[in-house]
C-alpha cells in the first residue's frame, strides 16, 4: 500500500526502474557504454606501389584498436583519387611510386585537403628526400626497415600534430641548421620586423585585433595586414599555428 503523502513516481522513474530486473543491472549497463561513446578511429589512406608492402603495413596498422586503413592506392595519382573518394585523417605515402611520386602527391594532398596529416614511409635514408618531404607538407618520415617499430607511434604523433623523425633525420636537420648559421644565412627567426613580432606576441596571447590596435595605437586594418603578413612569411595557417611558433621563438611561455 502506497503512502498518500509521497509523490507518485514519474514516467521516467518507472521506465528506469523497469530497466533493472531482479537478475541484475540493465542491458545497457551490463554491456558497458554505448558504441557512440567509443573514441573514433584514425582513418588512414595507404599508398605504395607494391601490394605485398601494402599488405604488411596494413597488418601493422589494423591490429591497433585506434587505427584503421580505409583506402589503398598503388601510386600517387590514385592516392589523390582515393583522398577525394574517402574520408581520411592521415595519408601514409611511399616516396618512389609511378605516375606521381609520394612527394608530388603530398603537395597536391596538402592543397586539396589541408586538414589531412601526411607521413612518408620509405626505404630511402636520404637527406634530400627528407627535406623535400618536409617541404611538401609531411609531418613525419618513417623508414620501412623499422616500420614495425616506428609506424604506429608516428601515426599517433601525426594526429597530435607532432612531428616524427627517425634519429638520423634529426641529426640531418641539426647539421643543416648549423651549416646555415655558419654561412650567415637568414633564418625564419629573423625575418619578422619588430612590429610584426609585437603583433605576433599579442595574437599568441589571445588578444583580438581590436585590442591589439588599441594597445599599439594602430588601426584594426593595420593589425589584420600584419597578421596576414605573419601567416605568409612563416608559412602558417591560423592563430593556433602562430601561437605555437611564438612559443618556439620564445615570445611567450608555453
Amino acid at each position: 500500500m502506497s503512502d498518500p503523502s509521497l509523490p507518485e513516481p514519474s514516467a521516467s522513474d518507472r521506465t528506469a526502474a523497469s530497466a533493472t530486473s531482479a537478475d541484475g543491472p540493465s542491458r545497457a549497463s551490463a554491456y558497458g557504454p554505448s558504441q557512440a561513446s567509443a573514441p573514433a578511429k584514425i582513418r588512414i589512406l595507404l599508398a605504395d606501389d607494391h601490394a605485398l608492402v601494402r599488405r604488411g603495413v596494413r597488418l601493422i596498422l589494423d591490429r591497433e584498436p585506434d587505427l584503421e586503413v580505409v583506402a589503398e592506392a598503388g601510386d600517387g595519382a590514385e592516392a589523390i583519387d582515393m583522398a577525394r573518394a574517402h574520408e581520411a585523417d592521415l595519408a601514409v605515402l611511399d616516396i618512389a611510386m609511378p605516375r606521381l611520386t609520394g612527394l608530388q602527391a603530398a603537395r597536391e594532398l596538402a592543397a586539396l585537403k589541408p586538414g589531412l596529416r601526411i607521413l612518408m614511409l620509405t626505404m630511402h635514408d636520404n637527406e634530400q628526400y627528407l627535406f623535400q618531404a618536409l617541404k611538401s607538407g609531411a609531418c613525419g618520415y618513417v623508414l620501412k626497415s623499422v616500420a614495425d617499430r616506428d609506424l604506429v607511434a608516428a601515426c599517433r604523433a601525426a594526429m597530435r600534430d607532432e612531428p616524427f623523425l627517425y634519429p638520423g633525420a634529426v641529426t640531418a636537420l641539426i647539421r643543416n641548421y648549423l651549416d646555415r648559421v655558419r654561412h650567415g644565412e637568414e633564418t625564419s627567426d629573423h625575418i619578422l620586423t619588430p612590429r610584426e613580432e609585437e603583433v605576433l606576441k599579442l595574437v599568441a596571447e589571445g588578444h583580438s585585433s581590436k585590442e591589439i590596435a588599441e594597445m599599439l595605437f594602430i588601426s584594426i586594418k593595420t593589425v589584420q595586414r600584419h597578421r596576414a603578413n605573419l601567416l605568409q612569411k612563416l608559412g602558417l595557417r591560423d592563430r593556433l599555428e602562430l601561437t605555437r611558433y611564438a612559443i618556439r621563438a620564445g615570445l611567450i611561455e608555453p
